[in-house]
């Protein structure tokens, strides 16, 4: 479980396939204090450690992940944003996040907020996903490349976030663009609702 406080960007430094797994080395300022089994969010999507060596760490994805996230773009040279597993014993400074991505969404428009920046994003309108939960609710939270961010002015299938500059410099939005393809996780509190009321 996580809370959508990303700690840093981590640096994607090797990209190897093995049948349909990719395997994904980077390299970031905590790596001496992970373990093997460890989970990390990256861009959201909660993956294992399954090595570590030489200042670097490896974890793997399957194609189910690939297929679902934005992790199959990936190029060595870009930036993840990356946060370990929360401890259960402090303030949840964002939402629960769980590192269970729904699906991705395409930034469509940037708009500049005298210091700070509008971001809209637009996923695929999907009635029977909506009755499950998965949308996104006016001050409500939603996880953005792992990021957990307030919902502004939501539609059917499409928000606006607002970054601040601190979330810009410290994460991947700086390299977000109109046309990047972005992961999103809803509310788990919305899917319970929604799962209570069909019941």
């Amino acid at each position: 479980m996580f809370s959508g406080i990303v700690e840093e960007f981590a640096t994607v430094v090797a990209i190897q396939k093995d049948r349909d797994n990719i395997d994904f080395t980077l390299r970031c300022s905590f790596v001496n204090e992970l373990s093997i089994d460890q989970s990390v969010a990256h861009n959201g999507v909660c993956l294992t450690v399954v090595t570590i060596e030489n200042g670097t760490y490896t974890v793997t994805a399957m194609r189910e992940t690939l297929e679902r996230t934005n992790l199959g773009q990936l190029k060595v040279g870009d930036k993840v944003n990356v946060e370990r597993s929360m401890i259960m014993n402090g303030r949840l400074d964002g939402h629960i996040v769980q590192g269970h991505v729904d699906e991705t969404a395409r930034c469509i428009a940037m708009d500049d907020a005298n210091g700070s920046t509008y971001f809209t994003f637009e996923y695929k309108e999907d009635l029977e996903m909506a009755r499950n939960g998965y949308f996104t609710v006016d001050k409500g939270s939603v996880t953005v490349n792992g990021v957990s961010l307030t919902v502004c002015t939501p539609t059917r299938n499409t928000f606006q976030v607002a970054i601040i500059p601190y979330t810009m410099e410290h994460t991947n939005f700086q390299d977000i663009r109109i046309g990047t393809i972005v992961n999103i996780e809803f509310d788990i509190l919305g899917k319970y609702i929604a799962r209570l009321q069909q019941l």
